[in-house]
């Protein structure tokens, strides 16, 4: 399939000419919006995870709804007198009170807490799974890479949604926690003390955290996630739903259930996904504030760990040298200043890829029909290492309680967190890209010599060979839904000759043949530029 259309020669437009441009194919606006009744859906499993974020975040909103007419937002000192006989007579904020006052007092007020923890939980698992999905099929290839852009700002803002909800209660293990987030802005070179001033209102703990949070959880990050999510869903529809490849199905159509009938399914899935979090809320204890007790600034709780979407930030601090350097007389704390900056730019990575692989590959054609993993070696096997990392210092978050638990030393688990952390990711990568190789060479077995029936057949002349089926059309027809890539053209050996375009053109190509294996190209070259290249005209 061939590029799309372009302005020729070097006259591309200005810069503000070539924005309007990329805005327009990609906010979808030449494309007239369908009706509803005309939508169609793709029937797959893995399209339900985006569902399950989208149901679970209803659940979270109308529980934070009921939990905000009991929560008292508030560092102001009370004396406890509530239905909790081990904390009676002691000095609590009104925040701790008002959440205790919830679980014990008001009737289904603890099974409407936990319900709320659970569906926060069961919402960035969901979408961060979503995400993958995403990433891994190439569903955020031209024009979608906005729709990953908001995707993944939604991530960014359900995670910071948790970290604020997470301690407002004033409990010793939430503020244990901010005791971390204020030592990680303390850091922050120039600007550290002035961040913690204007979040805490003053000297840590301060006397209007609960206040902010609770502003910042109920309100404004509340707004922003229905504003994206708004946002993601109109661009899914005025793009198009994509979908895997299969017999009808071509980048000009969508194959799938009517609207009407994925507006039923997704009914009962909302009740599923609303009934399994209520389940869980019954069944399954979350966040035992009196078991923590109120939070003391002299006092630190043992074996605190964040929810798991926070577990890679408290991993890379937990596992870093204590490092400080001095610099113009000034402390720099490293130890707490670069597992910062590795965790933001660990997720800025995933983040920007979309661009960063339409670059190396230079691909600007759109794309509907998603790819089959096996058959992008090198972005599986980059999303494979960048899970890989996430899982080992999500590992290191936890150092103090696997010792424990193991009976093995802190420091070891520490430093085999550290060595994890530079070699699992490697390793994660070469041996996936070598699996997905495999694979590709599989299936192209069986399409040239049919499946293996395991039936062992004797030729007249004493040979055994295995009997192959031929696979039906179907089957052949999944297999082979994908671009074949033509071989790489040979390219003099010196990269200075030929013009500066040449040269770009065949850095582009390594770059290419490196992310999609040997002998391939992801755009078939003009006659002009195959000549700038290869120095002679195309057979």
């Amino acid at each position: 399939m061939g590029n799309d259309s372009r302005p020729a020669g070097p006259e591309q437009g200005h810069g503000g000419d070539r924005l309007v441009r990329w805005l327009d194919s990609r906010s979808g606006r030449r494309r007239p919006a369908s009706s509803a009744r005309r939508l169609v859906f793709p029937d797959h499993w893995s399209f339900l995870l985006g569902e399950i974020a989208l149901y679970s975040l209803v659940v979270l909103l109308v529980t934070g709804v009921y939990l905000s007419f009991y929560f008292h937002p508030s560092s102001a000192p009370v004396v406890y007198d509530g239905g909790y006989a081990p904390l009676r007579g002691q000095l609590v904020s009104e925040a701790f009170d008002s959440t205790l006052h919830l679980s014990f007092d008001v009737r289904g007020g603890l099974l409407i807490r936990q319900a709320h923890h659970w569906a926060a939980l069961v919402f960035v698992a969901a979408l961060f799974t979503h995400l993958m999905r995403v990433f891994f099929t190439g569903a955020f290839r031209k024009p979608r890479e906005l729709n990953w852009v908001l995707g993944f700002l939604l991530l960014v803002l359900a995670m910071f949604a948790g970290l604020t909800g997470y301690d407002l209660p004033d409990d010793l293990l939430s503020g244990t926690g901010l005791q971390v987030v204020n030592g990680t802005l303390l850091s922050v070179p120039v600007v550290g003390t002035y961040l913690s001033f204007f979040l805490f209102g003053g000297e840590f703990p301060g006397e209007d955290l609960i206040a902010r949070f609770n502003t910042l959880h109920t309100l404004v990050i509340p707004a922003l996630i229905v504003a994206l999510l708004a946002a993601h869903l109109a661009l899914a529809v005025r793009h198009r739903h994509t979908q895997y490849p299969g017999p009808g199905r071509t980048e000009r159509n969508v194959v799938g259930r009517p609207a009407k009938a994925h507006a039923v399914r997704a009914a009962g899935l909302f009740c599923f996904v609303a009934g399994v979090i209520s389940v869980m809320a019954a069944v399954a204890q979350i966040n035992p504030v009196w078991n923590y007790g109120p939070f003391r600034p002299d006092q630190v709780s043992a074996g605190s760990q964040p929810d798991w979407y926070m577990g890679v930030a408290d991993g890379l601090l937990r596992v870093m040298p204590g490092w400080e350097i001095d610099v113009w007389g000034h402390t720099l704390a490293l130890d707490n200043f670069l597992p910062l900056l590795a965790g933001v730019l660990f997720f800025l990575a995933l983040g920007a890829y979309p661009f960063l692989e339409a670059w190396v590959t230079d691909d600007d054609r759109d794309h509907h029909l998603l790819d089959r993993p096996r058959n992008r070696p090198v972005r599986t096997a980059l999303g494979v290492a960048w899970l890989s990392g996430y899982a080992v210092a999500l590992t290191g978050a936890a150092n103090d309680v696997i010792a424990t638990r193991l009976h093995v030393s802190v420091n070891g688990v520490t430093w085999a967190v550290r060595i994890g952390l530079f070699v699992v990711p490697v390793l994660a990568f070469a041996v996936t890209r070598r699996l997905a190789l495999g694979l590709q060479r599989r299936d192209r077995d069986k399409v040239l010599h049919g499946r293996e029936t395991g039936v062992i057949k004797r030729l007249p002349h004493g040979e055994y060979v295995e009997v192959h089926e031929v696979l039906d059309q179907a089957h052949r027809h999944a297999l082979t839904a994908h671009e074949q890539y033509r071989p790489l053209e040979p390219v003099p050996a010196r990269d200075t000759d030929g013009p500066p375009t040449a040269r770009a053109r065949r850095l582009r190509t390594g770059l290419s043949r490196a992310f999609y294996g040997p002998g391939s190209q992801i755009t078939k070259p003009s006659e002009t530029e195959y000549r700038e290249i290869t120095g002679r005209t195309r057979p």
